[in-house]
């Protein structure tokens, strides 16, 4: 089985170059079938970067991660698709995780979160990602999917500005088989955190995931989203 890795970007100059070469030296290349950089046009140079780097660049009229991740998919040769954000770094061996999972029976599948910033907070955050449960999921912890349970199941909302990864993985498990959470820990910035405030930070993300499950429209959302966080 073949797996497709799709990132997508937005003025992530800073990052891409790192990440495409740790991706490449800790994926198998038996399983890894190509690199996607989908970019949201980006102000700076993380297509030619991303371009040099050795993956596959697409550009996307829109600037919005749903939107940038279906044009992804729809490029996509795997039979497995990997969606990763830029500043997330999956464990050593993930290839030969996720495509044993899928082998094992499994539809979707993520890992456990872990930040580079040595916080007790954030590590208890952490903790609570070992269990498949909506409340602690988060987009880092990537998802993996099979192209046929991601098409069945709808592809992402591209009305979605927020929450699309809990949107999209509460569909794939309706149609899917069970959704597995691997026991490795990837491992993803804590940059925004450092810059709001690590308490304030993750009580805004609560409250939005409040809102989102009381119904509250995206466009709510996203206004709380603007006003309060850097």
């Amino acid at each position: 089985m073949k797996i497709s890795i799709i990132i997508p970007v937005y003025n992530e100059a800073g990052v891409i170059e790192h990440l495409l070469e740790y991706l490449f030296v800790n994926a198998e290349p038996a399983h890894l079938i190509e690199i996607i950089v989908v970019d949201g046009k980006s102000e700076d140079s993380t297509a030619v970067l991303a371009k040099k780097a050795g993956a596959r660049v697409i550009a996307c009229d829109k600037r919005n991660r749903s939107a940038q991740m279906n044009r992804g998919a729809e490029h996509a040769r795997g039979d497995i698709l990997y969606f990763l954000h830029a500043d997330s770094h999956p464990p050593p061996g993930f290839t030969s995780d996720i495509v044993n999972a899928v082998q094992s029976g499994k539809s979707s599948g993520s890992f456990r979160l872990d930040f580079d910033y040595n916080h007790w907070f954030l590590k208890m955050n952490c903790w609570f990602t070992r269990f498949d449960f909506s409340a602690f999921r988060y987009g880092d912890q990537s998802l993996f999917v099979t192209k046929t349970c991601f098409n069945a199941a709808g592809r992402f909302n591209e009305d979605f500005e927020l929450m699309e990864d809990h949107d999209i993985a509460g569909r794939v498990r309706k149609k899917c088989s069970d959704h597995v959470i691997i026991k490795k820990t990837i491992t993803t910035s804590a940059r925004r955190y450092l810059k709001n405030g690590i308490f304030r930070l993750q009580f805004i993300y609560y409250l939005i995931f409040l809102l989102y499950s009381l119904g509250f429209s995206q466009k709510q959302l996203m206004g709380l989203y603007r006003r309060r966080i850097k």
